[in-house]
């Protein structure tokens, strides 16, 4: 057997050498840091299944938010926790409720220092958890919904939302959010269109950090995860209506449907790198089962190198730290 005429590895012989060679990077401005808000909360509240990630008072909201920006990541996306809840989630457009309120909150300390996103769904503020309204059968009215999400666009970009980012999976959303915020003269507010949200078992710590009231399941408008194809077509669709920005969520599990995705987008595409990704990572990392901070960062160059444009993750500025030492 002679000796290979082909030497890969002598590209990898020293660190500079990988470092000049290599394909694929994670940079603070690609990140983004989704945050929750409590009403009524006094102080950060930790979040039992989600160690280091809390639910923010107001307060600790808009000093936590500044030190986002100072990190240079690119943005947060707020999700609100509010206290009381209805058939209805009519919480959500209420100017003075949680989320609204923290978004002028979060503007008033910022401005335009770091795009401010807000999860444009009902399922925080609903009794029985659904991401919309339910007819009289107990099924979500797809076209019901529409018209409330419509209002919750112009209520969050009132509130000084510079992009929203409707999750719920209803036919349609982009297209009626996009009219409505336009309609209300707010046609420079983005929509992050939550393009291929999978039906997932990943989601459980999360319910947790809104205090889910959900009853049953989401899978009649959440995505099998069997189905690839059918993300292609959701795509279409949200660029047919006007999206700015796609996301698929989660992104460990569905690398695949990412490439896929940022194969046929011609807008930049997100990854939300969701709460049992974080939860499970953690666990084991508190075990020593993993290498925390190489695994972190292993699992955000895999979610880079499959298309992600940027990417929705816990540890958005941890992470930050980490790239600038």
């Amino acid at each position: 057997m002679g000796f290979p005429e082909q030497r890969p590895r002598r590209l990898r012989t020293t660190p500079a050498l990988r470092r000049m060679v290599s394909e694929t990077e994670v940079r603070p401005r690609q990140l983004v840091l989704p945050m929750f808000v409590k009403e009524g909360a006094t102080g950060p509240v930790p979040i039992g299944s989600m160690p280091g990630v809390v639910q923010h008072s107001r307060d600790s909201l808009r000093k936590a938010v500044a030190e986002a920006a100072e990190s240079g990541i690119s943005g947060i996306m707020l999700f609100g926790v509010p206290e009381r809840h209805d058939a209805t989630g009519s919480a959500s457009l209420d100017p003075d409720g949680i989320l609204n309120a923290a978004l002028r909150d979060v503007r008033s300390e910022v401005g335009d220092e770091i795009v401010v996103m807000s999860d444009l769904c009902l399922d925080e503020f609903t009794d029985h958890g659904h991401c919309g309204v339910l007819d009289a059968q107990g099924r979500v009215d797809n076209d019901a919904t529409l018209d409330v999400y419509a209002r919750m666009g112009v209520a969050q970009a009132d509130a000084g939302a510079h992009v929203v980012g409707p999750s719920g999976m209803m036919d349609g959303q982009v297209g009626v959010i996009r009219a409505a915020l336009d309609a209300a003269g707010h046609t420079d507010t983005g929509i992050l269109a939550y393009t291929a949200k999978y039906a997932s078992a990943f989601y459980g710590p999360f319910r947790e950090a809104v205090n889910s009231q959900l009853r049953g399941d989401r899978k009649s408008y959440q995505q099998d995860g069997a189905n690839a194809r059918e993300a292609l077509r959701e795509l279409a669709l949200d660029l047919e209506e006007g999206a700015d920005m796609v996301m698929v969520k989660p992104a460990l599990a569905y690398l695949d449907i990412l490439a896929r995705v940022a194969d046929a987008s011609d807008v930049p595409v997100a990854a939300y790198q969701i709460s049992g990704e974080y939860a499970m990572i953690e666990a084991a990392a508190e075990r020593g089962w993993l290498e925390r901070e190489r695994t972190i960062l292993e699992t955000l160059t895999s979610i880079r190198r499959a298309g992600a444009d940027v990417i929705l993750t816990y540890w958005a500025v941890e992470v930050a730290g980490m790239l600038d030492s």
